[in-house]
């Protein structure tokens, strides 16, 4: 008997079987409830928070308190559901418009026109609130506050270090290199100069030179992951005085907000990613089958490449991941593509240490990954050669991705494990 499944490929579905006796899982994200009451459930969570004095204990009349946003790229947050509620709190404890700035934690991304800014945070926001742009580039605005103990130069935007009160936001998810998105995120690399990004970032590749990554920055890990703990040093070196940040479903609906103290209440935040999306499995698989999730979140392979980070945790060393990604768009941004004209990954690497960008890191590893273990990418017919490039086989169908992958794996009965949400879901083996 099979077992059938549909998965999105662009704005399409792709059905196929697997014989139920070669099943070994099928990854899927806990299902929860959204919230339905947004503006409540913020309310609440303000009033109630994680470590902390409420925030309406937190600000006084007169302080001027400064709000740090997350960027365009992060659209998914919904400022403009967040950011009402929050700012009516800030009203009702006695701060005033004209005493709240937004800073939006551009990093090194590009600054955003003024429409982007009412698109992302909302116009009634954008017509009362004053907006400032930090960007890493611009060196000038940014000012040290110390050392980590790793030695990495802290300079945050100076705005938000002589602000009287300070509140990060965002949300928290997976993310491949920090562990968890969120929480200090906000500070590192959303408001620090551009030589202080670099610094930090460059604790992801391996003490040795020419071995890689540093085994510690992956989805999920906190512990031992140096990124992170430099992160942290730099967030103390802030010391914010208030967070808020959300947790979404497999919808991007909001199901949980958490606030309060910046690192406990986020971490709080980080555990119920975890028990939402951190699935374990029983095992490695000889073939595993992911899809990024359809359009537009495999707009293009640096977007769909997610799927692949999660997905290939579950694959045995001499397994195939297969993935499903359109990839319309699949030379874009060109700071992804353009890492792959490098001769070798050792060549990748020296220039990735000279200049880190997350793109390139993100390539790397999608070349270490192409290099230990075979990756078939079910995409369309005119992005076979973008994909041969980065070491990976192309398909164009499940039925040639399937006959590939059992030459490949040369067993009779080889095990398949299925995950429809490569995307969010990270497989845990238990």
């Amino acid at each position: 008997m099979d077992k059938n499944f549909s998965l999105a490929f662009g704005e399409e579905q792709v059905t196929f079987a697997i014989p139920e006796e070669q099943m070994l899982d099928i990854v899927e994200g806990k299902e929860i409830s959204p919230i339905f009451d947004v503006p409540g459930a913020i309310h609440q969570a303000l009033a109630k928070p994680i470590g902390s004095p409420p925030l309406s204990n937190v600000v006084k009349s007169g302080d001027h308190v400064v709000i740090v946003v997350s960027d365009i790229t992060r659209q998914w947050i919904r400022y403009d559901l967040i950011l009402p509620t929050l700012i009516a709190e800030l009203n009702a404890a006695g701060i005033a418009d004209q005493d709240i700035t937004l800073i939006v934690a551009l990093g090194a991304h590009r600054p955003h026109t003024d429409q982007e800014n009412a698109e992302i945070y909302g116009k009634g926001i954008v017509d009362r609130i004053v907006i400032k742009q930090s960007y890493a580039l611009n060196d000038e605005d940014f000012v040290s506050v110390g050392n980590t103990t790793r030695g990495v130069n802290v300079r945050l935007n100076r705005k938000v270090v002589e602000a009287d009160k300070v509140i990060l936001t965002g949300g928290i998810i997976y993310h491949s290199m920090a562990g968890f998105g969120g929480g200090r995120k906000s500070v590192l690399p959303g408001i620090a100069a551009y030589d202080t990004i670099q610094g930090n970032h460059r604790f992801c590749l391996n003490k040795i030179e020419g071995q890689g990554l540093n085994p510690y920055c992956y989805a999920g890990s906190l512990e031992h992951n140096e990124m992170h703990q430099d992160m942290l040093e730099m967030a103390e070196r802030l010391h914010p005085d208030f967070l808020l940040n959300a947790v979404y479903t497999s919808k991007g609906e909001f199901c949980r907000f958490v606030a309060g103290h910046w690192y406990d209440a986020w971490l709080s935040g980080c555990k119920t990613v975890e028990e939402l999306y951190g699935i374990p499995i029983s095992g490695k698989a000889d073939i595993v089958v992911t899809s990024s999730g359809g359009f537009p979140k495999d707009i293009n392979f640096y977007q769909a490449s997610k799927a692949i980070e999660n997905a290939y945790e579950a694959v045995k060393d001499e397994g195939v991941l297969i993935t499903l990604m359109e990839c319309r768009e699949i030379g874009d941004p060109p700071d992804f593509s353009q890492w792959f004209d490098y001769s070798s990954l050792i060549e990748c690497e020296a220039e990735l240490r000279k200049a880190f960008t997350v793109p390139g890191f993100v390539a790397l590893k999608m070349g270490l990954i192409a290099k230990k273990m075979k990756v078939i990418v079910v995409t369309l017919r005119e992005n076979r050669a973008f994909i041969e490039k980065m070491g990976m086989i192309a398909a164009e169908n499940m039925t040639e991705a399937f006959v590939l992958a059992n030459k490949i794996v040369g067993k009779k009965l080889p095990s398949v494990t299925v995950i429809p949400h490569g995307g969010i879901v990270f497989p845990i083996v238990k």
